[in-house]
C-alpha cells in the first residue's frame, strides 16, 4: 500500500548561487558527508547537489510533514547502489515519523527517482508498505 508520494522541482542555477554565496555553511548545513562526496566528485556539482536538495524536499513532503515539524534536511540522505539507483535513507525524526506511518506487520519501502535537465533537477519520492513475511513478524 502506498503510505506517501512526495515531488519537488528546484532550480539548478539558484542552487549554484547558494553554493556560491554560503559555500560549506549550507553544504553542511543540508547535506551529508555522502551526498557531499558525491556531488563534489560529479562534472555537475550544482546539479547532483539540486537533485538531492529536490529529494529532500519530495521526501519531506511523503512523510506527510514538509520541512517542519522536526525533520532536519540531513535526517534525509539520497545514496546510490552499485547500479547507481538513487536510494532515499532517513533517520532521526523523519525515522521516527516513517515508523509512525508504518502499519503493524509491515515494513516501510522508500522510492526515489531523480532526473535534471538543466536548469531543472526533478525528485519523485513514493513511501510503500510492504507485509511482513511470517517469519519476520
Amino acid at each position: 500500500m502506498i503510505l506517501g508520494i512526495g515531488t519537488d522541482l528546484a532550480n539548478i542555477e539558484r542552487i549554484q548561487r547558494t553554493l556560491d554565496r554560503f559555500g560549506n555553511r549550507f553544504r553542511n548545513r543540508v547535506f551529508t558527508e555522502v551526498e557531499q562526496n558525491k556531488a563534489e566528485g560529479r562534472r555537475d556539482v550544482a546539479g547532483t547537489y539540486a537533485k538531492r536538495w529536490a529529494a529532500k524536499e519530495a521526501c519531506s513532503k511523503a512523510l506527510g510533514t514538509g520541512l517542519r515539524m522536526g525533520i532536519a534536511w540531513r535526517d534525509m540522505a539520497v545514496t546510490n547502489l552499485r547500479t547507481g539507483q538513487p536510494v532515499m535513507q532517513v533517520t532521526g525524526w523523519a525515522a521516527e515519523r516513517l515508523a509512525q506511518m508504518t502499519p503493524a506487520g509491515h515494513e516501510a519501502i522508500i522510492h526515489v527517482t531523480l532526473t535534471d535537465d538543466h536548469p531543472w533537477a526533478q525528485a519523485f519520492v513514493v513511501i510503500e508498505a510492504r507485509p511482513l513475511a511470517p517469519e519476520q513478524q
